[in-house]
């Protein structure tokens, strides 16, 4: 089977990655432009075109600004590929694009689908403490993630896990699942339900910021859901002057007693022990480290 690979953050590098090593025929990749990045703003190539000049420097690369160009659409036509396999390209595909291939689009997305969808269903299951998602292999449509689910495969949520883990979790799931789809074809897909629907929006930079007037599970949940990025984060009043805390890992205290060596935060209903904490400027570093450099006890500020 031919194959398009649409692709563009780390998710998607590893999931090319895995197809070039299987030797899968891959007529092109496609992925978003380069981007500024970084604080020096240099112009900075995709994950999946930096696994693409590495590892098949011999296939073609797109990266159209807009998937809907009429010339890009055209240089599609010509690769006369089967099938386009699409994971976190960033850009929603065009009905023209999606009719080009003879067996259509494929999309690999990282939730139960169709639980979550849309671009952050890692951090949402994660800000919603599920105890389980999974990886569903949909036949794209031009409504958003609600394609006939092609495979699903399930993992456990781990209390304590974090979205850099989960989403490593998710990768290594999807590589082996979506590997075996294209070696014994597209089987008959299963239509969503309706009434199960829920959404994951793009995560807002003020979402970030950790509210402690909230519940402390609803704060252990977002500290997890955001490490490592964009990171939660607080304010506080450090030796006399306000900081900016990011929170990397923390853990719902329920011991009645306290230690001195933990630093443990009242929020709105319980508290949170925080075991790893990175000020702005400063590495990262464990919080019982952390508190020991206070002259005076830090406060933590709504």
């Amino acid at each position: 089977m031919r194959i398009v690979f649409f692709g563009t953050p780390h998710f998607a590098a590893e999931v090319l990655d895995s197809l070039i090593e299987s030797g899968v025929e891959i007529a092109a990749i496609v992925s978003q432009p380069d981007r500024p990045k970084g604080r020096s703003l240099q112009i900075s190539p995709t994950p999946v075109k930096e696994v693409a000049a590495k590892k098949a420097p011999f296939i073609p690369i797109f990266q159209p600004e807009k998937s809907s160009n009429p010339e890009f659409l055209e240089e599609l036509k010509k690769l006369q590929a089967d099938l386009y396999v699409v994971v976190a390209f960033g850009q929603i595909l065009p009905q023209k694009l999606l009719d080009i291939p003879r067996l259509g689009c494929i999309n690999v997305h990282a939730s139960l689908l169709p639980k979550y969808r849309g671009a952050a269903p890692i951090q949402r299951s994660l800000l919603q403490g599920d105890k389980e998602t999974g990886i569903a292999i949909q036949k794209m449509v031009k409504e958003l993630d609600a394609g006939d689910v092609l495979r699903v495969e399930k993992i456990p949520i781990p209390e304590e896990m974090t979205y850099g883990e989960l989403e490593k979790a998710l990768c290594d799931l999807s590589k082996p699942l979506l590997l075996s789809l294209l070696q014994e074809g597209l089987p008959q897909g299963a239509p969503q339900n309706p009434l199960h629907v829920t959404y994951a929006p793009k995560v807002s930079p003020e979402e970030a910021e950790i509210k402690w007037e909230k519940d402390a599970i609803s704060l252990h949940n977002q500290i997890r859901a955001f490490n490592p990025r964009p990171g939660a984060w607080c304010w506080v009043e450090w030796n006399g002057e306000k900081k900016r805390l990011k929170i990397l890992r923390a853990k719902v205290h329920t011991a009645d007693t306290r230690s001195n060596k933990d630093l443990i935060v009242d929020c709105g209903r319980g508290s949170l022990c925080l075991l790893e904490v990175q000020m702005e400027g400063k590495p990262r570093m464990q919080a019982a480290d952390w508190l020991r450099g206070a002259k005076i006890p830090p406060k933590f500020l709504n």
